[in-house]
């Protein structure tokens, strides 16, 4: 590990200085070889499934398995970074004293940023091309249920970029899977520039409690949809279905329904005979007393289930909606289905999530659904970066001055 990030910071300057088309050129090299490299990277995966198999759910395992579809999509998502803007040296601002002194405000790289994440071997490709489009090197620390599935993925990035004069030390994977290898990277001052966890909610909090880096706290989604007396019934079911069940492991899968209690007797029934074989409903007590199923505990409204599970409540109109979500919310994204448009405005002002959905699915917070390219994780914190943090968010910003002999 120590040898590795000796190795990313002698890099930094390397990838700093890359042009735009020099980046363009090594992110189109390694989709290349990504596609090139299948074959093997397939294999490894298997091996990673076959060991997860009996360990895992059948949710978790859909996010570890990669296909040739899968493998496709990863390459083009890197061709899509590679499209967008160059986020580095882009003038932010600038002003000119009285005295002629030039101030300008100047997009710089982050420099090395660290990234642990778990069993989705996507990230590994994601990651990789958003730190090196927007200048930066990065350390990537998988899961071990995806080690094998990453090292495979980054050896092919490693080709990729060695085969357009870009050292390999742009892209680094840590050999090390052991809660030791992420707490060194947790505290590697000196050596790493920002830290983002990408996981579950004990990956983050662990990150946040011990990290003496800068750390961007991302990821953990209990996202709410609340269901207004003046909504469009069938619009709603149609927004629930898709925001629970169409990739119940991610982050931005809803988690709690809210449903106005005005409709809740008209409403619930439709609820259960669309999802009642599909998702487990954990009800409160008047849920229960309209439709079948598990009553809710106590910890099902600050649960991130990430599976076919949901947690539904009856609230007394929006107020009620917007109190219990900020009990409960992690910050990620909420939604409401509703026609009235003072209501519609009530609950955008008041909720206070990195995303807040106006008659849509919480599934679209996602760096490519966004238009910037993939995504580097889903922050729900408010500084430097909220929501997906696609490549703006991956830079800082420095000051160059100029003068003619000014003198203080």
């Amino acid at each position: 590990m120590t040898d590795m990030l000796k190795a990313a910071k002698a890099a930094k300057t390397q990838v700093a200085g890359l042009t735009g088309a020099q980046k363009n050129a090594a992110l189109e090299a390694m989709a290349d070889a990504l596609l090139a490299n299948e074959e093997k990277i397939l294999a490894a995966n298997a091996l990673d499934l076959n060991r997860a198999k009996d360990t895992v759910s059948s949710v978790m395992l859909d996010r570890l398995m990669l296909s040739s579809g899968r493998i496709a999509a990863m390459a083009r998502g890197i061709r899509e970074v590679a499209a967008l803007p160059d986020p580095v040296g882009l003038l932010l601002d600038e002003h000119t004293r009285a005295d002629g002194l030039r101030i300008q405000k100047v997009s710089v790289p982050m420099g090395v940023i660290a990234i642990i994440y778990e069993s989705r071997p996507n990230v590994t490709s994601d990651a990789a091309a958003l730190a090196l489009k927007s200048g930066n090197v990065c350390i990537l620390r998988s899961g071990k249920e995806a080690f094998g599935s990453a090292n495979a993925i980054v050896d092919a990035l490693k080709a990729g970029l060695q085969s357009v004069g870009i050292t390999g030390d742009a892209v680094n994977l840590v050999q090390d899977t052991s809660r030791a290898s992420a707490t060194q990277l947790m505290t590697a001052n000196g050596y790493i520039d920002l830290l983002i966890p990408r996981g579950g909610a004990g990956l983050i909090s662990a990150c946040i409690r011990n990290a003496t880096v800068p750390c961007i706290a991302t990821g953990t989604g209990i996202c709410h949809v609340y269901v207004d007396r003046s909504a469009d019934q069938d619009m709603a079911l149609k927004i629930i279905e898709n925001a629970k069940t169409s990739r119940p492991s991610v982050c931005n899968a809803e988690e709690v329904l809210l449903v106005d209690e005005a409709i809740a007797a008209q409403f619930l029934p439709k609820l259960h005979a669309l999802l009642g074989e599909r998702v487990q409903l954990r009800l409160d007590e008047m849920a229960r007393s309209i439709i079948p199923g598990v009553p809710a505990g106590e910890m099902d409204f600050d649960t991130e289930f990430l599976d076919y599970i949901l947690a539904v409540k009856c609230v007394h109109g929006v107020g009620e909606a917007i109190s219990h979500i900020a009990a409960h919310s992690t910050g990620h994204s909420e939604a409401i289905v509703a026609k009235d448009e003072a209501i519609l405005a009530q609950f955008a002002a008041g909720v206070d999530s990195a995303a807040v959905y106006l008659n849509a699915s919480t599934r679209f917070t996602d760096g490519g659904e966004f238009g910037l390219g993939c995504e580097m994780g889903i922050s729900t914190q408010k500084l430097h970066a909220r929501g997906p943090m696609g490549l703006r968010e991956l830079t800082s910003y420095k000051y160059i001055v100029t003068g003619n002999g000014h003198i203080r």
